[in-house]
């Protein structure tokens, strides 16, 4: 009989790592960092299946620029492609493609996806990530970004994240829409600089949020950030999406820098319709 040599291996690795979880979990006791319950695999990571599992992808049909769950297939459908130079986003404008009431009108963004509601685990974890400082997270966060938001990927040739003004940045420690990118798999170039500190939009009411971060962002000085954006279908990452005020301000600077289409890609949206 033939030895497998790789079968063996891979049997004596999940043994050895069986072993170090109940070890782990006789002697440190650690628990999920979502629902706090005790883990049963703390070698797989701070969060147990069942959380990871909880995270639902938001129901379709999406609005395709925001990526908004709405109510029906019966929703308002992109019109025909405008004449060029009007500012809007020919990619957006394809037959048969829903959007929201509040995206039928023109705006800087051509697709938005998130990889789900920010409700329950994905809320918890990424406070966990934002503000416990635990940028790990990221990795597993932007798996599921991967997955979920291929639309917004594919194509796409570089990545730029939502900048944090420098204050910010020096007390967290890292910006997670940087580490996000990072972990998405496409060139990540800092193209844009928050330029003033601005209030925590989830403070604010809906009708202050673009007044608060408008013209909050400028272009990076950095001539290679420039010229990745330049012609190029973009992609802007961050944590959360919540009425996209950040997103669109900017987007706006990305087309004025020349991109050729700028998509947004989030780790979760706060959706008014829950999976």
């Amino acid at each position: 009989m033939r030895w497998n040599a790789s079968g063996a291996v891979r049997r004596a690795w999940r043994g050895s790592r069986r072993a170090a979880d109940g070890l782990l979990a006789v002697l440190l006791a650690p628990r999920c960092l979502a629902c706090d319950r005790p883990l049963d695999a703390p070698t797989r990571g701070p969060v147990c299946g069942a959380c990871w599992d909880s995270i639902r992808p938001l129901p379709p049909p999406l609005c395709r620029r925001c990526g908004e769950p709405l109510a029906s297939w019966r929703v308002t459908i992109l019109p025909e492609a405008p004449a060029a130079g009007s500012g809007v986003h020919d990619a957006a404008m394809q037959d048969g493609a829903p959007v929201c009431a509040r995206c039928r009108a023109p705006g800087p963004i051509a697709v938005g996806r998130a990889a789900g509601a920010y409700a329950g685990a994905l809320r918890q974890l990424i406070h966990a990530m934002k503000y416990d400082g635990r940028e790990g997270l990221a990795a597993p966060l932007a798996a599921l970004m991967r997955q979920r938001g291929a639309e917004a990927l594919d194509g796409a040739a570089v990545l730029v994240p939502v900048p944090l003004h420098w204050r910010r940045r020096w007390r967290r420690g890292f910006n997670q829409a940087e580490a996000l990118a990072a972990r998405l798999g496409l060139p990540v170039r800092a193209a844009l600089v928050r330029s003033r500190a601005t209030s925590p939009q989830f403070g604010l009411p809906a009708g202050r949020r673009d007044d608060n971060v408008r013209g909050a962002f400028r272009p990076a000085r950095r001539r290679r950030a420039r010229q990745a954006v330049r012609g190029a279908v973009v992609v802007l990452v961050d944590d959360v999406a919540t009425t996209g005020a950040t997103l669109r301000a900017c987007a706006e600077v990305l087309n004025g820098m020349g991109a050729r289409e700028v998509r947004a890609l989030t780790a979760a949206r706060a959706a008014s319709r829950r999976p």
